[in-house]
């Protein structure tokens, strides 16, 4: 790899995304909103959700969102999991039901209940000495996952190894590259360009690119990653690479990286029409 050359063609392909170019993208739901209480639920709902076909992830994003209200937050610190559980009744998003969100929005209200936002709970396990966000991330899914799940899987109100809601909330201990969560983190922590930058405290620097299956082929074919299967060491070692780019804000590249993928401008293979227009071609191998 070589960083200058490849930190010139990144810096243009960079510059080719603003905010114009968010949609399609998990993200523009929370432009949509003008609260900052609002756009942190609406981050994390809208993050737990960021897995499989684009259009799909939209629609059902969508959907919960139109059942939530105007104000996500009121819904949430006034969500009754009893009660209202019947409102997502039906809802599936691939590994996930209805009773997922039912679940993740009562783990929210209680994190507000207690905290005053998410934010605040996050921080709980952040040290601002830390290399990176990997161990905050460790402590914020451990301690999601101790908070009540109410009657929601079970009459003993407890949560089975195998409820959905586990799956927003994986941890790098598992090797997870926990791509949602750090897409949520980036959303909420960076201060420019599409980011909303709403938690002040984190440092962009500490962390970690949201990898995706398009993330993952992108950076082998450009030289800031050697590794075949994709996980949490594969995410490090690739941020660890952007850091040389851009110490103090190395994820900053993902949106515009991830983009050539969903908007189907970067194959598998070659493609002589698509590669010629492509901004980082030259230090592609394909």
């Amino acid at each position: 790899m070589n960083p200058i050359l490849l930190k010139k063609h990144l810096d243009k392909l960079y510059i080719s995304f603003d905010r114009r170019s968010v949609s399609p993208d998990p993200l523009e739901f929370l432009h949509r909103y003008k609260n900052p209480l609002d756009q942190e639920i609406v981050g994390l709902i809208a993050s737990s959700l960021a897995y499989g076909k684009v259009e799909i992830i939209l629609r059902n994003i969508s959907h919960v969102l139109s059942v939530m209200g105007a104000s996500p937050y009121k819904f949430t610190i006034n969500f009754d999991p009893v009660a209202q559980a019947g409102l997502f009744s039906g809802f599936s998003h691939r590994f996930n039901k209805g009773r997922d969100i039912v679940c993740l929005i009562y783990f929210a209200k209680q994190i507000i209940d207690e905290n005053g936002s998410v934010y605040n709970f996050f921080l709980k396990g952040y040290n601002p000495g830390d290399e990176n966000i990997r161990p905050a991330l460790v402590s914020f899914s451990r301690r999601v996952l101790s908070l009540s799940p109410s009657t929601i899987y079970n009459k003993r109100g407890t949560l089975p190894e195998g409820a959905g809601v586990r799956f927003f909330f994986p941890s790098p201990e598992q090797g997870s590259s926990c791509k949602r969560l750090n897409l949520y983190l980036r959303w909420m922590v960076r201060r420019k360009d599409v980011d909303l930058g709403l938690w002040k405290g984190i440092e962009p620097a500490k962390l970690i690119i949201p990898l995706d299956t398009h993330i993952a082929r992108i950076s082998g074919n450009i030289g800031l990653t050697k590794r075949k299967s994709p996980g949490w060491k594969m995410a490090e070692e690739i941020t660890d690479n952007l850091r040389k780019l851009d110490f103090s804000d190395p994820v900053k590249y993902d949106f515009s990286l991830c983009r050539l993928g969903i908007l189907d401008r970067c194959t598998r293979k070659k493609d002589k029409e698509k590669c010629s227009f492509c901004l980082i071609k030259r230090v592609c191998v394909l």
